[in-house]
C-alpha cells in the first residue's frame, strides 16, 4: 500500500509524498524494517522521537508524528499520531471478524467476553474473545501481553482471526487501551458496561479521568445506531445510559433495573442459580451453572450483546445453562479433604474482593476465608481499603504478596493489614495458600483472590512461575498424603 492509503484523510500530502510504498508499520523502533512507515508515539517512559535516525538507519521511509521534525525522510504530522496509526494499522491489515463487539468496566470484562463467545458459538458462528486471558478462537489459547494490544498487533490478530473464519469478536477495552487509542480503528457492531469502581489511579490523574476514557468507547468509538449494552443496576450505569443516548446510541439495559432484559429473581441452587428473566413480553427461566450475583449479570450483559447483534432471544437464554466460567473467575478449583470449597478469583480491587465474598458467603455454613495481596508499583490507596473489605466480609483473612515488583512486599503487605487489625500474615503466596487449605474444616469456603489465571509471579525485574492452580492443588495433595 502506499502512504496517502494508508493515511487516508487524516492527513494532507504531496503527491509524490502519498505515492512512497509502504511495507510495513511500526512504533517500537527495533521492529522497523526496510519501507516501513514509524511511528514516533510520546510515551510514559520514552518518546518516539529520540529513535527517528535509528529508524531511518534501519530503512523507515516515512515517521509519522505530532510535530515536525528533520528526519531525512518524509515526517507527516498530525494532531493524534495515536489515533491515526490506529486507522493506519487498520487499513494496513485490512480484514477484521464480520461482527465484533466491545465490552469495558472495572470488573467482568474478562467474563462477559467469555460468555458472549461462548452463547455464539453454541449458536453456530466461528467465535474468539480477546482479552486478558488472551485470545480464545476456534484453534485454542493465545497468550497476550496487554488486555487491549497496540493497534498493530490488536489489527494484526483481527486479520490473522478473519482468515481463519472467525465471523465473531468479543474483545475486552481497557482504560489504558480507550485512551491510548487503540481501539479507535475497530469496527464495532456493539458494546457494553459492566461495572465502574475505584481501579488504576496509579496510571489515570483521578478517578473522573478513568471514568472518562471507559466513556469514549461509547461517546466515540461506536457508530451512531449502534448498540450500547448496560449493566443497569451497576455503578456508573446512568451516566453510561445519558452518554450513549446523547450519541445516538441504542440503549439495552439488563439487569433488575433493567428495560430490555429484565432479571426478576435470582435462587441459589447449589453451585449454580436459577434466574427468572423477563424480556419483551416474556419470561424464561435458567439455570445459569454459576456462583455469584455478579456473574448472573455478567451473563446478562453477555446476552444483550448477543441478541444486540441480531440473535433471538429464544435462542439465547436456553444456551445460558451451558456456560463456563472463565478461568479463575470465582473457579471452583478444589475441595479440601473436609469437603471445604476453594474458590479462585482475579478480585484485586475492592469491589471485585467484596463481591467475590459476598457470592460465597451463602455457602459458608462456617468460617469463610481469604487469602489475597495487592501489586506493587500501583494504586496505593486501594490497599487499605481491600484490607478493609476482607476485614468486614471474611472471617479469616491472611495477607500475602501477590506481584510485588520494584516495591518491598512487606511493605505493600503493611499498608494492607492496617486495616485488618486480626488478620494474618504469610508472605510466600504458596505458603499462604498451603495454610489456608491445611486450617479449612467442614462447613468452611476458601476464596485465594487477586491472581486468577495468571502463571508468573512479577518480583523486582524478574517473573517466576506461579500459578493459583497450582499452588492449591500442591496443597491439596500435600493434605492427601498426610491423611
Amino acid at each position: 500500500m502506499t502512504l496517502g492509503e494508508l493515511l487516508g484523510p487524516e492527513a494532507t500530502l504531496s503527491s509524490a509524498v502519498a505515492a512512497i510504498p509502504i511495507a510495513g508499520i511500526a512504533s517500537d523502533s527495533r521492529q522497523v524494517k526496510p519501507g516501513f512507515l514509524f511511528a514516533a508515539l510520546a510515551g510514559s517512559n520514552t518518546d518516539g522521537a529520540r529513535f527517528v535516525v535509528d529508524v531511518v538507519g534501519r530503512g523507515a521511509v516515512a515517521i509519522l508524528a505530532a510535530d515536525p521534525m528533520d528526519a531525512g525522510v518524509p515526517v507527516v504530522t498530525v494532531a493524534d499520531p495515536r489515533r491515526t496509526l490506529a486507522f493506519v494499522a487498520a487499513r494496513f491489515f485490512r480484514d477484521q471478524p464480520e461482527t465484533t463487539v466491545a465490552v469495558t468496566g472495572t470488573n467482568g470484562k474478562t467474563s462477559v467476553a467469555s460468555f458472549t463467545r461462548q452463547l455464539w458459538t453454541d449458536l453456530g458462528f466461528a467465535s474468539a474473545s480477546l482479552g486478558t486471558v488472551g485470545v480464545v478462537s476456534p484453534r485454542g489459547t493465545k497468550v497476550l501481553r496487554h488486555t487491549t494490544p497496540d493497534p498493530i498487533e490488536l489489527h494484526r490478530i483481527l486479520a490473522e482471526l478473519s482468515a481463519e473464519s472467525v465471523s465473531h469478536l468479543a474483545l475486552e477495552a481497557s482504560s489504558h487501551g480507550l485512551q491510548q487509542r487503540r481501539l479507535d480503528g475497530v469496527a464495532l457492531k456493539a458494546a457494553a458496561f459492566t461495572n465502574i469502581t475505584r481501579d488504576h489511579l496509579d496510571y489515570h490523574s483521578s478517578f473522573e479521568d478513568y471514568f472518562a476514557q471507559k466513556l469514549r468507547l461509547f461517546t466515540e468509538l461506536l457508530p451512531t445506531g449502534a448498540t450500547t449494552v448496560i449493566d443497569m443496576d451497576s455503578p456508573g450505569s446512568a451516566e453510561v445510559a445519558d452518554a450513549a443516548s446523547a450519541r445516538g446510541l441504542d440503549v439495552f439495559g439488563v439487569g433488575r433495573a433493567g428495560e430490555h432484559v429484565r432479571l426478576m429473581s435470582a435462587e441459589i441452587e447449589g453451585f449454580a442459580q436459577r434466574l427468572t428473566i423477563e424480556h419483551s413480553g416474556k419470561t424464561y427461566t435458567v439455570l445459569l451453572p454459576l456462583v455469584g450475583a455478579f456473574q448472573a449479570s455478567n451473563a446478562l450483559v453477555a446476552a444483550g450483546l448477543v441478541i444486540a447483534t441480531g440473535s433471538s432471544a429464544d435462542d439465547v437464554f436456553p444456551r445460558l445453562e451451558y456456560l463456563r466460567g472463565a478461568t479463575g473467575r470465582l473457579e471452583l478449583a478444589g475441595m479440601a479433604p473436609t469437603g471445604a470449597p476453594i474458590f479462585i478469583d482475579y478480585a484485586h480491587t475492592p469491589d471485585a474482593l467484596d463481591k467475590a465474598l459476598d457470592a460465597l458467603r451463602p455457602y459458608a455454613a462456617k468460617k469463610l476465608c481469604v487469602v489475597f495481596g495487592c501489586g506493587g508499583d500501583r494504586d496505593h490507596g486501594k490497599r487499605p481499603q481491600m484490607g478493609a473489605v476482607a476485614a468486614e466480609k471474611s472471617d479469616i483473612a491472611i495477607v500475602t504478596d501477590d506481584n510485588p515488583r520494584s516495591e518491598d512486599p512487606a511493605v505493600i503487605r503493611d499498608e494492607i493489614l492496617v486495616a485488618v487489625p486480626r488478620g494474618r500474615e504469610i508472605g510466600d503466596r504458596a505458603a499462604a495458600i498451603s495454610e489456608a487449605i491445611r486450617m479449612l474444616r467442614k462447613g468452611d469456603v476458601l476464596l485465594i483472590a487477586g491472581k486468577g489465571h495468571e502463571t508468573g509471579q512479577s518480583i523486582g525485574t524478574t517473573v517466576i512461575p506461579f500459578s493459583d492452580h497450582d499452588a492449591v492443588a500442591a496443597a491439596l495433595m500435600r493434605e492427601a498424603q498426610l491423611g
